[in-house]
């Protein structure tokens, strides 16, 4: 006989899918769309399980290499790193995915090609448990990084995925946490294309993301698993999206039994199957059969979501000889491997924030005894995040440090309190090794127990959400008792979201947030400390002074979030980040100075390290429109770039701008070009004081920001959605 078509490599993934698919029952077919998909013995189809994680290393399928938590990552600011860590990632994933089934004949949980990974939602309130898990609060970043990620997991070859990757939660998703079940999330249409989607088009259109899962909430009413607007409408109408699409876990379920959209799981089946969801994450599309019986669901609306699932198997090869697949001879060694290491330890290093020095940093050579204080220093746990897998070898802040002190400083070492509780009155061992001291690491923050999703068996609070953005009293006890000891400090923020850390901000002598560093964060926090590397990570988020400068965390309308709409003086703006190199900008320079709508806009300038030590710097683009028919955000980060200069050398730095990237949005959620002036800033940080309102006016913090204004002609022109 001959070979059935979707045997054959020599046709189409979606010419073999079909083929595939017509020679199914629909209890058959009904079996491969719930992430647990059986196997079908007479059409020699093995069982898959689909769900798996690689938030930031393959996750929960043993030792593997653990990268900084996602929000490290983006402070980076570092796309060209990214794209290397998430290559390292699927590396790994492939390795693994082809020792599972060398071992047992298929492979499990856990251990398949197809990733719920990056989360790209937008982190618009630090009180959101799972803010650690994404890129931050801009669009623009959030989109860069998330495209550089998609790309490195998905591979660039012409005919095989090496990975299929699933940005989620598809869309206005971030809390709270115990609400996402039933809650609706009511934004304007500009608040959704302004700031919520454009990270999902880019990963759809630009890195071709060939999954996407939609979040647990409703969105405008519509359950975003089930909804027309979001999956029909948007990603597969003006989008063109051909992939499939995944359901969170229990995410079916909630559509009848919390949001009461439908009055059964056949019903709720139904509806998302005819929306466009193909998957489910769940076991409510057990019930499809009955949908169909009922006529609810046409055979043939199943039918297409199963031949999407199995043309995303047939272009990740899971039906070819290995020998046609090339990332099938990627060898089991390279998991955990050395390189590997080496590679967390530089994006380690390169996520570090230096928030404020007063001179204590970089260690130098006259510090010859280091008090290292606080529950965080020596806690493998606040170095993994959620979502993560297991090191073999993990190096504590603690360890770091000693590592890097050798025989030429002493350390000494106590926790100092409990991670969380009341002020103690109490703190006369940390006090007593401070004074000994000549300088302090106080290690402090937050812990995968105190934020993530809702329900981790870990968490203190099972709810995810943090209540308050403060320290926890216990550690601002503690680090009032050991500045109080005169010994000079620096403090060592970790955690997943920002900190009203207003204590530290005002008197430690150094303050540097560490996020959920990975496996090698604590050399990476040695080699900061004792100047053998100089910081350049950026906040992804704004550090706020309070609760009383944000809105209702229920509420998702934007104004007064985030640097794009917030007029207030937060404690650290998005973008801050020192360095222990100082650099000037000059040069600045437009392709011209008025350009018609639909142009795009090319900004140069000269960056130079006027220090006397090798540094990287991130140099930063903002744009705003003045001037529009509608209310526009203060600012918006258009371009970055994070380069490495040698003392006294100088860069030209280009970036150019698209038409989308000079648009305001009107009412009905499209960017549009029109006339008018545009601010432009290029620097090492965000324009200062009230640029954007009545144009650009200075810097910000000191750091050298250089402003100018160019006009728009002609229009208004809308782009599309």
């Amino acid at each position: 006989m001959p070979t059935p078509k979707y045997l054959s490599p020599r046709w189409q993934p979606a010419t073999r899918a079909a083929d595939l698919t017509r020679r199914m029952t629909l209890e058959e077919k009904v079996s491969q769309l719930v992430h647990d998909a059986a196997a079908i013995p007479r059409l020699a189809v093995p069982a898959y399980n689909w769900w798996n994680e690689c938030l930031h290393g393959v996750g929960r399928a043993g030792v593997a290499t653990v990268f900084p938590q996602a929000i490290g990552l983006a402070a980076t600011w570092n796309s060209d790193l990214m794209h290397r860590v998430a290559v390292a990632i699927s590396d790994e994933a492939r390795a693994k995915h082809h020792e599972e089934v060398r071992q047992r004949g298929h492979s499990g949980w856990y251990t398949g090609l197809t990733f719920w990974s990056p989360n790209i939602n937008i982190f618009r309130d630090p009180r959101w448990g799972r803010g650690q898990e994404t890129h931050g609060e801009d669009p623009y970043l959030t989109s860069r990084m998330g495209v550089a990620f998609v790309r490195g997991l998905q591979g660039e070859h012409p005919r095989y995925l090496k990975l299929v990757a699933t940005p989620k939660h598809f869309a206005v998703h971030s809390g709270p946490e115990a609400l996402r079940h039933g809650f609706d999330a009511r934004v304007s249409l500009r608040d959704l294309h302004e700031t919520y989607l454009p990270a999902f088009r880019a990963c759809i259109k630009e890195a071709k993301a060939a999954s996407i899962m939609p979040a647990y909430n409703r969105t405008n009413g519509e359950a975003c698993a089930a909804s027309p607007t979001l999956l029909g409408e948007i990603l597969r109408g003006a989008w063109g999206f051909k992939g499939y699409v995944v359901s969170d876990c229990g995410a079916i379920d909630d559509i009848y039994r919390h949001h009461g959209l439908a009055s059964s799981r056949e019903e709720a089946a139904a509806l998302s199957v005819r929306a466009g969801c193909d998957l489910n994450c769940g076991d409510t599309y057990c019930g499809l059969s009955g949908a169909v019986m009922m006529g609810l669901l046409s055979e043939d609306e199943l039918d297409r979501a199963v031949e999407r699932l199995f043309e995303a198997r047939f272009r990740l090869g899971m039906f070819d000889p290995p020998e046609m697949v090339p990332f099938a001879q990627i060898p089991y060694s390279v998991n955990d491997c050395d390189e590997h290491r080496k590679l967390a330890r530089q994006a380690a290093r390169e996520s570090i924030v230096l928030l404020e020095n007063r001179g204590i940093l970089p260690f130098d050579g006259g510090i010859r005894r280091i008090a290292v204080i606080g529950p965080n220093a020596d806690d493998v746990e606040t170095l993994l995040g959620n979502y993560n897998g297991e090191p073999s070898r993990a190096v504590t802040h603690l360890a770091g440090i000693r590592e890097r002190a050798g025989r030429q400083s002493e350390v000494r070492y106590v926790p100092g309190c409990e991670l969380t509780g009341p002020k103690a009155s109490n703190y006369a061992e940390a006090e007593s090794v401070a004074r000994w001291a000549d300088v302090a690491v106080l290690v402090l923050g937050l812990s995968p127990r105190l934020e993530g999703e809702e329900g981790e068996a870990n968490l203190i609070d099972k709810g995810g959400d943090r209540k308050d953005i403060g320290l926890p009293d216990s550690q601002e006890g503690l680090l009032e008792a050991v500045l109080n000891t005169g010994t000079p400090t620096v403090v060592a923020l970790l955690g997943g979201s920002a900190l009203a850390a207003c204590t530290a901000a005002e008197r430690a002598d150094a303050l540097l947030v560490a996020w959920y560093g990975g496996e090698e964060a604590g050399s990476a926090m040695a080699d900061i400390l004792f100047g053998d590397v100089s910081p350049a990570g950026r906040l992804p988020v704004t550090f706020y002074r309070s609760l009383d400068q944000l809105p209702p965390f229920e509420d998702y309308a934007m104004a007064g979030r985030t640097y794009r709409f917030f007029e207030g003086e937060p404690l650290y703006r998005f973008g801050h980040g020192l360095s222990y190199s100082t650099f000037a900008y000059s040069n600045l320079s437009t392709s011209r100075r008025t350009l018609r709508t639909g142009e795009r806009l090319t900004v140069e300038a000269l960056v130079t390290n006027t220090g006397s030590r090798a540094a990287d710097e991130v140099v930063q683009l903002y744009v705003c429109r003045y001037g529009a028919l509608v209310p526009v955000l203060l600012r918006q980060l258009a371009g970055f770039q994070r380069i490495h200069l040698g003392p006294g050398e100088s860069v030209p730095i280009r970036f150019t701008l698209t038409p989308r990237q000079m648009a305001w949005y009107d009412d009905d959620g499209y960017p549009v070009v029109g006339a008018g002036p545009m601010g432009i800033a290029v620097g090492g940080a965000q324009p200062g004081g009230s640029w954007g309102s009545h144009g650009p006016i200075g810097a910000s913090g000191g750091e050298a920001v250089l402003t100018t204004t160019v006009t728009v002609s002609g229009g208004p022109r809308r782009l599309p959605i």
